[in-house]
């Protein structure tokens, strides 16, 4: 799965993504980009996007986009790596336009 990191969420987490292909906001040349334009963008050539802000759901409409989103809970990669298994069984089973949260311990 081609998965795009939010500018917010820690680069090393591609790590945990090793079995995707992955990329960040800044990667891709889009550092900076509000998210709605980030979002349209990421859909022409991602099927995932990953964010940690918080506020996304009440800023953009989400409601008929192709990208799947998931939406940490915190940006702090010490507990996202220790909830990794949590993230990767997401990541396997998220499908096209859903927008999930994860609760990170």
């Amino acid at each position: 799965m081609k998965i795009l990191l939010d500018e917010c969420v820690p680069w090393p987490i591609n790590r945990v993504l090793a079995d995707h292909t992955c990329s960040s906001a800044q990667r891709s040349g889009w550092a900076g980009l509000k998210n709605g334009e980030l979002l349209q963008r990421a859909e022409s050539e991602f099927e995932l996007f990953i964010t940690s802000d918080q506020n996304l759901r009440y800023q953009q409409n989400l409601t008929g986009r192709k990208i799947a989103i998931i939406q940490l809970s915190t940006n702090k990669l010490r507990r996202i790596i220790a909830a990794a298994h949590v993230l990767q069984t997401t990541v396997k089973t998220i499908k096209p336009g859903e927008v999930r949260t994860l609760q990170i311990p």
